[in-house]
């Protein structure tokens, strides 16, 4: 578990990385070698409370610092939903980072049987297939005041799927959990 001074350290370190990513330059890992343990993590942009990007890695293949280094880049300069961040935009910012537990697949003897499954609140999906996947954080169901089946739904759509693909064979359904740290 993180404390909220990990949290904060770690949200400057977001922050460091999108600034210094303007200058072409990046921020120095050592000072965060605390953090090496190899974590799972999105970084999430908010402009003025609207997404202005979202990009993370829901696996834990890089070390935590690492991690939020590079998401943190990506969210401002290539998430593909968005522009790229101005400089000028960098004030108005506010970021916010998920530090995820490991996705877990969810066994159910029937798959309707998820919706028993899924906490609110508490878990975020992943839905994959052989050739795609689709990640919603825990914190989107209730910012869209979406129920299990909603959430699985959109977990579908995210990935490109069908919202009922979740029905079909060969579709997994995993969970997971996030610590949330917010700027203030």
């Amino acid at each position: 578990m993180l404390t909220d001074t990990d949290g904060k350290t770690l949200i400057k370190l977001a922050r460091e990385a999108i600034s210094l990513g303007f200058k072409g330059k990046q921020a120095d890992l050592k000072k965060y070698s605390k953090y090496n343990a190899p974590r799972g993590v999105f970084v999430t942009l908010k402009k003025q409370g609207e997404l202005r990007g979202c990009i993370g890695f829901p696996t834990h293949v890089y070390p935590l610092n690492e991690a939020v280094a590079k998401a943190a880049l990506s969210a401002a300069f290539s998430d593909p939903r968005f522009l790229p961040l101005k400089e000028s935009e960098l004030t108005d910012i506010k970021i916010e980072l998920s530090a995820l537990t490991v996705p877990k697949e969810l066994k159910v003897e029937k798959k309707e049987d998820y919706m028993k499954k899924i906490n609110i609140g508490r878990d975020g999906l992943i839905v994959k297939n052989n050739f795609t996947s689709g990640l919603l954080l825990p914190q989107v169901a209730p910012d869209w005041n979406w129920g299990p089946l909603e959430f699985l739904e959109n977990t579908c759509l995210k990935a490109n799927l069908s919202k009922d693909a979740w029905k079909e064979e060969g579709v997994s359904v995993l969970s997971f959990q996030a610590q949330i740290f917010e700027e203030k």
